[in-house]
């Protein structure tokens, strides 16, 4: 394999190679993706001798597993990127891409998207490393890389618990990294004991109690995250198929990272869920369609908790202030309609698809050029963002606080506290507000330090938010659980 990439941006077939030049291992990849006409790949870069070949490809962190996604059901070769850099953007690893052309054997394939591939690595999914004799104690905990997808009897296990209101569906969990194969048998035991823990207190009657109930065994904000990204593109995979979950050494289950949208962000005959033309349904109740692929009953259980649904109503409103406002989705969209505005001529010169529904059964008229393509993407996210906006579940009375991803470091704790919260920035602190989740106020300070001590003995059992104000402007809002 060779990647030329030109400063200029114009790439030619017969231009020296300057990004790669050496040997890969190439093999067709996907499930449905494969009877597509343009096939999806998964390759490995290797050495002369055919080892493994840890290269930086485009600008992307060394390794030397990727992946090439193809875009025949994604006539606006934008899906996955959007699903990514959002999932991204909320403060969550999601696979890093690039729009690529690719030629096979001196024969032109089109637009393809190389990705890395979902797994444990320092600049991926940032897990601890499982080594073969990690069977007991602490090394046993982690790190596991596990999913819902396509599964059978030797690379997955059997949930307990038949998602609810579904009393006759199984679900799976499948072994992703490391695999089945690469797995003691403590190691499987471990996992799935611990996945099955989880599942028993979520439906349990003291579930939501928040220091021994699920939040113990999740990352709660992980699952939010996920669940806003999956439901602002209305997913038709999000949940049943392709999801992704990781426990880290001593961690909790943490949801991610984000994979498989080309499903996504349209109006498809595949349920009256995924079918709607005003925006609505939501993608986590998939259970209510066709036989497949079977979804928990996690999101759904999640949802009978208060506190859940508020917390998700104030990730939710915040977010849509900055990072999933419609300008900065649109500037997503595009920045990359600009990079492909070119390249796209070509690419559906091979596949003549325009105007056709190929694919995932769309129900929408199909644009007969790109430019309709990525015109009707617009206006579906901003039908979808209209109708969440108006049906989000849960209330939050915080909506004014925004959420900033790039303030100080403030550090605060201990945390879960009982008696005292302790805050220390490295900017001046001139005011801290308490409120409860569901955007109560509770008490309010004035500071002007960079320390303070704050003392929450009077405060009931459960999560709080802080409202930190600096001098220099800036407002921060971290959590906390008042045990």
């Amino acid at each position: 394999m060779k990647i030329i990439s030109n400063k200029s941006g114009l790439n030619k077939y017969n231009d020296t190679a300057n990004e790669y030049n050496g040997r890969i291992g190439i093999e067709l990849r996907g499930s449905s993706s494969q009877n597509y006409p343009q096939k999806p790949f998964a390759i490995e870069t290797r050495t002369s001798g055919g080892l493994n070949n840890n290269v930086s490809l485009l600008g992307m962190p060394e390794e030397n597993d990727w992946i090439l996604l193809s875009h025949y059901n994604d006539k606006s070769l934008m899906r996955n990127i959007l699903g990514y850099r959002l999932f991204e953007k909320m403060g969550n690893y999601a696979p890093r891409a690039h729009l690529v052309d690719v030629i096979i054997n001196d024969s032109y394939q089109g637009i393809y998207l190389l990705v890395e591939k979902i797994k444990r690595d320092k600049n991926r999914v940032d897990i601890a490393k499982l080594k073969e004799d990690d069977n007991a104690g602490e090394e046993l905990t982690g790190g596991y890389i596990f999913k819902i997808d396509y599964w059978n009897n030797n690379d997955s296990w059997l949930s307990p618990y038949s998602p609810i209101n579904h009393p006759d569906y199984k679900v799976h969990f499948v072994y992703h990294d490391p695999k089945s194969d690469e797995l003691t048998t403590q190691q499987k035991n471990y996992i799935e004991q611990y996945v099955t823990q989880f599942e028993d207190k979520l439906y349990s009657a003291g579930y939501d109690n928040p220091t021994s109930g699920y939040s113990k065994y999740i990352d709660v904000e992980s699952f939010i995250d996920y669940f806003i990204v999956s439901e602002i593109s209305r997913n038709n995979d999000g949940f049943k198929k392709s999801r992704y979950f990781h426990k880290d050494k001593n961690g909790k289950i943490t949801a991610g990272p984000s994979w498989d949208f080309d499903w996504a962000w349209k109006n498809i005959n595949e349920c009256y869920i995924f079918k709607a033309t005003d925006g609505s349904g939501w993608s986590y109740k998939v259970n209510s369609c066709k036989p497949g692929v079977k979804s928990p009953g996690w999101m759904t259980r999640l949802f009978y908790d208060t506190e859940f649904k508020n917390q998700t109503s104030c990730r939710y409103y915040n977010a849509r202030k900055n990072t999933l406002s419609n300008e900065y989705i649109f500037g997503l969209i595009d920045s990359v309609y600009n990079e492909v505005k070119n390249p796209q001529v070509k690419h559906f010169q091979k596949w003549n698809i325009l105007g056709r529904n190929v694919g995932a059964p769309e129900v929408d008229a199909q644009p007969s050029s790109y430019e309709g393509e990525v015109e009707k993407l617009k206006n579906w996210i901003s039908i979808r963002l209209e109708w969440l906006d108006a049906n989000m579940l849960g209330n939050c009375s915080l909506t004014d606080v925004a959420f900033n991803e790039t303030t100080p470091e403030i550090v605060l704790w201990p945390n879960p506290s009982t008696m005292a919260l302790n805050l220390k920035s490295p900017t001046e602190i001139t005011k801290v507000q308490i409120y409860h989740i569901t955007g109560t106020l509770i008490k309010s300070k004035s500071i002007n330090a960079s320390y303070c001590n704050l003392n929450i003995e009077t405060l009931e059992q459960g999560y709080y938010l802080t409202q930190i104000e600096l001098k220099n402007g800036q407002t921060v809002v971290k959590k906390f659980l008042k045990n």
